[in-house]
């Protein structure tokens, strides 16, 4: 072969390559573009239905990746790399990838599930995974709940959707549970009709359902009376801490005694 024949196969072959190379980069960018596209009319027709804003969030990016996997195999099988081979690979590896992070998959899969069954949603109080504290963020691999004391913990999907969900907010009312432990002299029923008439008087305390006043327990100190108002779940800390003096000021204005432990006495005989 002369050198106007080399010279001529490297131009034919260079030629070529380059023009594939710029329709590879050329394809690449439509077809980003025609994928953040679909994405975005998909999530558009999703909001315009009132879907949940994370799953629409969450399917987007399933459908994403699924698009973005496509136009990188039709980009290859572009330039005659045999796809079912890479497929096979990339099946192996996802394969591999599941085994190595199957706890990351599986708050994967029970976020999935708690989309679609949602127990909660973002602003709810709750109880999930040992962790009571507001609904902040509902993510795929995890949920953010903000503490009482203001603090952002994030909770495993999987060990939500594992263990026992309390949602507080999903009812109208909630109990707040105290108790009055009394003096042995203290009469209960004139406490409870006392602590009756003090709870009623707190701020946000629940008209429709009337506050549960009762004797709960006899012990060797006295009787104990347990005082459980209802209220709204915006209310509920307030009216706990409002249901604390308030039994305190009942058993100041009563003038009873406080509730000391009593002693036995033993004699001996000489």
């Amino acid at each position: 072969m002369d050198a106007a024949s080399i010279e001529n196969f490297l131009r034919t072959t260079a030629t070529e390559l380059v023009i594939k190379v710029l329709a590879a980069v050329a394809f690449w960018i439509i077809g980003r573009w025609l994928i953040g596209k679909v994405v975005s009319l998909m999530q558009a027709a999703m909001n315009r239905n009132d879907i949940d804003p994370t799953l629409t969030k969450y399917l987007g990016s399933i459908v994403a990746i699924a698009l973005n996997i496509a136009l990188v195999l039709g980009i290859l099988g572009y330039f005659g790399i045999q796809t079912t081979s890479v497929a096979a690979m990339l099946a192996g590896a996802g394969l591999a990838i599941g085994a190595a992070w199957s706890g990351m998959l599986g708050n994967f899969a029970a976020g999935a599930f708690m989309l679609v069954l949602r127990p909660f949603k973002v602003g709810d109080f709750v109880q999930v995974g040992g962790i009571v504290g507001t609904v902040h963020e509902l993510g795929l691999f995890g949920t953010t709940i903000i503490t009482p004391d203001n603090v952002m913990t994030l909770v495993g999907n999987g060990k939500i959707f594992a263990d026992t969900i309390q949602n507080f907010t999903a009812l109208p009312a909630r109990r707040v549970e105290r108790t009055a432990q009394l003096a042995g002299s203290v009469n209960p029923v004139e406490a409870i009709e006392r602590f009756r008439a003090a709870v009623v008087k707190i701020p946000n305390v629940s008209t429709e359902k009337a506050p549960e006043i009762s004797l709960l327990d006899m012990n060797l100190v006295g009787p104990v009376i347990a005082v459980r108002p209802y209220c709204h779940n915006d209310h509920y800390w307030q009216v706990y801490f409002d249901t604390n003096e308030a039994i305190v000021r009942t058993c100041a204005e009563a003038g009873w005694p406080a509730p000391t432990p009593a002693t036995k006495m033993i004699q001996v005989a000489g």
